[in-house]
This record gives C-alpha cells, sequence and structure tokens, in this order.
C-alpha cells in the first residue's frame, strides 16, 4: 500500500468515526417515543401548574443520596442501614418541596413510594404520610418484575378519575421503563393517564 493510500484511508475512517459520534445524539432522540423528545423542561412552578391543569401523575426519582450505584450487598428492604440513603443535600431538597407545595397551597390526592429507604425519606420528607407500592420497587441489575410491575403502573394510570393529582416516589428504571426518558436524581416528570411524558424538571427549589 503505498504512502498516499494509506493517508487517504485514515482520513475516511476518521470523517466515520466523526459523523458516528456526531449522528449518535440525533439517532438516540429518535428512538424515544415522541412525548418524551418534545415534552419541556420547566421549574417546579412550570411542573406545577401542567400537573394541576392536566391531573394525572408527578413521578419523582428520589432525592441525592450518598455515593454509589445500586445498594451495597447483602441490602435490605426495611432496614435502611443496609441501602443507599439520602445526602443531606437529597434530604434538604425534599424538605424544600414540601415546604414550596405547602406554601403554595398544593396537595395531591395521594403520594405513592417505592419500599427503598431512599424513595421513603424522600416522600415522608416533602409530603408527611405515603404508602408504600412495590410496583414502584427498583428492579436494577435484575430485582423485581419490570414487565408485571410497569404493567401495574400503566393500569393505575389508566384507572386514575380525570383531574386526580398522585405522588409517585421512584427510580430511574421505572421512570425510564415507563416514560424511555432518564430521569436525574430529584427530577419530576408529570405524566398523564396514557403514560404520556408532559413536563418535566428539577423538583429542587
Amino acid at each position: 500500500m503505498s504512502e498516499h493510500t494509506a493517508k487517504l484511508l485514515h482520513r475516511r475512517a476518521m470523517l466515520t468515526s466523526l459523523s458516528t459520534a456526531m449522528a449518535a445524539p440525533m439517532l438516540a432522540s429518535l428512538a424515544l417515543p415522541v412525548w418524551a423528545q418534545v415534552a419541556s423542561k420547566g421549574d417546579l412552578a412550570e411542573l406545577s401548574r401542567v400537573w394541576r391543569r392536566q391531573g394525572g401523575v408527578l413521578l419523582i426519582r428520589h432525592a441525592a443520596t450518598e455515593a454509589g450505584l445500586g445498594d451495597p450487598p447483602g441490602f435490605v428492604l426495611g432496614q435502611c442501614s443496609t441501602q443507599r440513603n439520602l445526602s443531606e443535600a437529597g434530604r434538604k431538597a425534599s424538605r424544600g418541596l414540601g415546604a414550596w407545595m405547602q406554601a403554595n397551597g398544593f396537595k395531591p390526592d395521594a403520594v405513592r413510594s417505592s419500599q427503598w429507604c431512599r424513595c421513603q425519606d424522600t416522600a415522608r420528607l416533602a409530603f408527611g404520610q405515603y404508602e408504600d407500592w412495590s410496583a414502584l420497587n427498583s428492579t436494577f441489575a435484575g430485582q423485581g418484575d419490570p414487565v408485571a410491575q410497569l404493567q401495574a403502573l400503566r393500569e393505575r394510570l389508566l384507572a386514575m378519575p380525570a383531574g386526580r393529582t398522585e405522588v409517585w416516589v421512584t427510580h430511574q428504571v421505572i421512570m425510564t421503563g415507563l416514560t424511555s426518558a432518564y430521569p436525574g436524581l430529584g427530577e419530576g416528570f408529570v405524566v398523564d393517564r396514557q403514560g404520556r411524558l408532559l413536563v418535566r424538571g428539577d423538583l429542587a427549589t
């Protein structure tokens, strides 16, 4: 192979790699449902306005946690000391969310939570009372039953009366499974009774 040919092949490989890298984000977005692509991002006030007007569910990914991914080996539900828990920043953000909701006179009809302590603490600090619901439990790393849990969530959404508002505090895998969108820690998604993502945003006040 001549030096000239080698240079041409190298240049072609570089251009192909660059094109692939530039196209990846676009292809990833096209893989999402239309509502996940067009859902606007707003602040807490915007989420609240859409939620009041449309009804449906405010999905919340639990607030910020201590460093780590998943849970330590041998963790046990009901024993918070064995789990990855909220950080002080996460507790502060949860209390701030509750104070904002109270100050603006907004009280959801129901608050449901995963049985993981970081979700329960987010719900408790923000809303006081909550109900455990195993359908909101994490399915990370082969846990739970993703198909059955998502089906239960969709059925609950469809059965909700018009105008009803609920909060579901859960995990990234559940929110992504339901909406195909990826939430950050402490982020909220407002979804309608068909499970369509209407608006999303950081719930830190």
